[in-house]
């Protein structure tokens, strides 16, 4: 594979809106000991994008300054030590940024490859989902079969596939949006009901089920004690995003009196190691279930990779049910 010099790029110019960012030709990145450079075809969007471009999620050092935490695409070349993937080989992977760009590197073991018979833009949308969803529901969160598991956000790129994800390990799904499509979607996914938080108190609905034994939160802010609320006895709360802030005041006896416990995770700051497992979790236990279509991404909108911003305004409008992604070639 014939590899350029330089490539087309997307660039956060300053911090702000989705306006500052902006195409920018900047010299192709090289695999080191360990990594793969990627020809990309399609890169994912997500919340942690955002964060980034607006200035409060910063990249760890030895990463791309670019946004972009997934893609899919075909290898183009292998640095140093990596014996599993060649070049021209189809996979999709989790990066450490540089997305939004036609080639980025990653560790080789961040990889995957694409499932059998999945095009190219749904196999962008795997990773940072997955990766995420797997860490937080199913290792920090314990969720087991038979319990009910609440979803915030369902409609959302996490919330779909977490829906899914729980339904398959035979928990009882329940989901919160913002409208009454984005419900109907979240049990079309396989929720067992799901509430618009514009019209139903979700604390008083769980409490009617018998309570929430866990619950995936990425809204934060006043949604904290009302979580607590709706939690069963030794119930669960995993937060994975604050988007209505961090700062909450409440009364923590219940924790104690309740057996509850709240945890949560970035995926970003995790060490190689701890990626690389995540990877041979989901390609052992998920992967098999991606190519024989039982469960999948739900795709709901795609941009060219120099209408970046215009994904970020679609993403942070909050009409979005699903993924968006970035079609690089």
């Amino acid at each position: 594979m014939q590899i350029p010099s330089d490539m087309t790029a997307v660039e956060i110019s300053s911090y702000g809106g989705p306006e500052v960012l902006k195409p920018v030709t900047v010299p192709v990145p090289q695999a080191g000991p360990g990594q793969i450079l990627i020809r990309i075809a399609y890169t994912g969007v997500n919340r942690p994008d955002a964060l980034q471009r607006a200035g409060n999620y910063a990249p760890p050092p030895d990463a791309s300054p670019l946004p972009g935490l997934e893609a899919a695409g075909h290898v183009a070349a292998v640095g140093e030590g990596v014996t599993r993937w060649a070049v021209g080989d189809a996979i999709t992977a989790l990066l450490p940024g540089g997305g939004y760009a036609e080639y980025a590197v990653t560790a080789a073991d961040h990889a995957l490859p694409v499932p059998d018979g999945m095009s190219m833009d749904r196999a962008a949308a795997l990773c940072e989902t997955f990766f995420t969803v797997w860490t937080n529901v199913f290792k920090r969160g314990e969720l087991a079969a038979g319990e009910r598991f609440l979803v915030h956000g369902g409609s959302s790129g996490i919330g779909t596939i977490a829906i899914q994800l729980a339904k398959l390990r035979g928990a009882r799904v329940f989901a919160t949006a913002g409208s009454d499509e984005k419900c109907a979607a979240c049990v079309e996914l396989g929720a067992e009901a799901a509430f618009n938080y514009r019209e139903t108190d979700f604390v008083e609905a769980m409490r009617a089920e018998g309570g929430a034994d866990l619950i995936l939160d990425m809204v934060g802010g006043p949604y904290i004690p009302r979580n607590l609320d709706a939690l069963a006895m030794d119930g669960r709360l995993v937060q994975i995003a604050f988007l209505q802030g961090s700062n909450v005041e409440m009364d923590m006896m219940q924790v104690m009196t309740r057996r509850l416990t709240i945890t949560g995770s970035t995926l970003r700051p995790q060490s190689h190691t701890a990626k690389a497992a995540i990877a041979r979790a989901l390609e052992a236990e998920v992967w098999p279930h991606l190519a024989g279509g039982t469960i999948g991404p739900v795709m709901d909108s795609e941009f060219a990779l120099v209408e970046a911003a215009k994904a970020h305004e679609r993403m942070e409008s909050s009409a979005h049910i699903g993924k968006i992604v970035l079609k690089v070639a």
